[in-house]
């Protein structure tokens, strides 16, 4: 009796642990579709106040510059931000991020709001610093704390759910800014904006995040997985066990030494460097559209110019939305993330579209060239996404943080040189250096890749000779970094 009841009572539970797991993970994925809808929401007010307020610092001011100078301290802040982030993470929760990051972008706005005349300047600097450092403060600690809050196999799920949820507030706020400025008013704009941030606040309070307090996190991450996990194209497939970037990090607690755990993540695994640097001068090349834009879409039609804008930002977040539904389904089917290679070729593709969009084509052709570059965007931000995700939790908020201060930086330095440039020469040539240059970079990523999958698939062949020749069998375990699905 008793040892025909063992296997049973081992099956019952075996099947009691498997609900409760398959209940907890419906329960984590529900969580998180209620983030990314508040988010969504918050996101809206940013791209709707991305126009609103530069409108309104132009007919505050009258002067151009003050609206380049407003954009300027913004991207400034956001680089700050970036470069701090990490060690905040280390310290405080990444609810507590979160949720400041909303409640200061809603409370500035209301500052903004009930600013008389003579404050006007100071209250849009203000609004400038905080909706910059907040932004970034927030994206962070959202995208670095995604592997704790749905399971490290769910992570391009939910990175790709994200995404849509902002492409989709991104189409909403642009389309709908001039329509509210123009019926309701520019009050009427700030009171919309700063009532999402409170509606994302509010989420944020609502619901169990975990993610943040970085050395705690990580010192369990090192003691059971012993690492980062690494592509299966090979991007990231250093070790980061024992006395490596696990425990390094986990000695350099707090903001004060951000930066050796920043430079630790980055030589965390073989490209990862080159992967962030390759995203900085991506949002270098991105400068060069979204500055040409305007000026090319008044060649095609100087009566209303702003046609061709809105549509072609339209179009473009079809393609982001189709590649994301695809990715989701590519995941929850196969449980595999989209690799480093992902993020190679679809720079490439997504740089190369761009070019093509300035060429003159007819309508319908740069129309399916914008769901191009819109879906190759989509694919790399995932894939970017999900890699630096990889990465021990003492090592992941560093790494995005040096990530957005990369970004910013190279959207900042992009938008002063394309300015320039735009006065001197059109829009195809400006767009094709600052995107061909992202190219490039991304052919050398490429190529190093390749090269480490050679090198892993060379190291994989010797061991099972030696193997062979020890009379061992090949067990298949390696040692060294696990690989994630890609």
């Amino acid at each position: 009796m008793g040892s025909a009841d063992g296997p049973k009572t081992g099956e019952a539970e075996g099947d009691a642990r498997k609900a409760r797991e398959a209940r907890d993970t419906a329960v984590s994925e529900r969580r998180f579709r209620f983030l990314v809808a508040g988010y969504a929401v918050s996101s809206y007010g940013t791209f709707l106040n991305m126009v609103a307020l530069n409108l309104f610092v132009y007919e505050t001011t009258g002067r151009a510059l003050a609206m380049g100078l407003f954009m300027a301290v913004r991207l400034a802040s956001g680089f700050v931000a970036g470069l701090v982030v990490g060690g905040l993470l280390a310290r405080f929760s990444a609810k507590s991020i979160m949720l400041w990051a909303n409640v200061g972008q809603g409370s500035v706005m209301l500052v903004l709001i009930l600013a008389p005349d003579g404050l006007l300047t100071g209250a849009l600097m203000a609004v400038s610093v905080v909706i910059g450092a907040c932004g970034t403060l927030f994206m962070v600690a959202l995208r670095s704390s995604i592997p704790e809050m749905v399971g490290e196999d769910r992570r391009a799920w939910a990175n790709s759910l994200s995404i849509t949820g902002r492409s989709l507030a991104m189409v909403a706020g642009f389309a709908s800014a001039g329509i509210v400025v123009s019926l309701v008013g520019y009050t009427a704009a700030f009171v919309v904006d700063m009532a999402t941030f409170v509606v994302c606040a509010v989420t944020v309070a609502l619901l169990p995040i975990a993610g943040g307090k970085g050395a705690k996190a990580g010192e369990a991450d090192a003691e059971g997985t012993g690492g980062a996990s690494a592509d299966a194209e090979g991007a990231a497939g250093a070790d980061a066990k024992g006395s490596g970037a696990g425990k390094d990090a986990s000695s350099a607690k707090g903001g004060g030494r951000w930066r050796p755990v920043a430079l630790l993540a980055l030589a965390a695994a073989p490209g990862m460097g080159l992967m962030v640097a390759l995203r900085g001068v991506d949002a270098f090349g991105s400068s060069s559209h979204n500055a040409a834009l305007p000026i090319y879409s008044t060649t095609l039609d100087a009566s209303n110019p702003a046609v061709f804008v809105s549509a072609f930002w339209c179009v473009w977040a079809l393609g982001n939305i189709g590649a994301q539904q695809v990715i989701q389904r590519y995941a929850q089917r196969t449980g595999r993330s989209v690799g480093a290679l992902g993020f190679g070729y679809g720079t490439v593709v997504m740089s190369a579209a761009f070019i093509a969009a300035f060429a003159g084509f007819p309508l319908a052709v740069t129309a399916v060239i914008a769901l191009i570059a819109g879906a190759a965007d989509g694919l790399t931000e995932v894939a970017y996404t999900s890699h630096l995700q990889t990465l021990p939790a003492t090592l992941r908020g560093h790494a995005f943080g040096l990530s957005a201060t990369f970004e910013n930086l190279g959207f900042g330095v992009g938008m002063i040189l394309v300015a320039a440039a735009l006065d001197r020469f059109s829009p195809l040539a400006v767009v094709g250096w600052s995107h061909g240059a992202a190219i490039v970079v991304a052919v050398v990523f490429l190529l190093r890749v390749a090269g480490v999958r050679r090198a892993e698939r060379a190291g994989r062949a010797g061991l099972r000779k030696e193997e062979a020749v020890e009379g061992r069998p090949d067990r298949g375990d390696r040692d060294g970094a696990e690989v994630s699905g890609g």
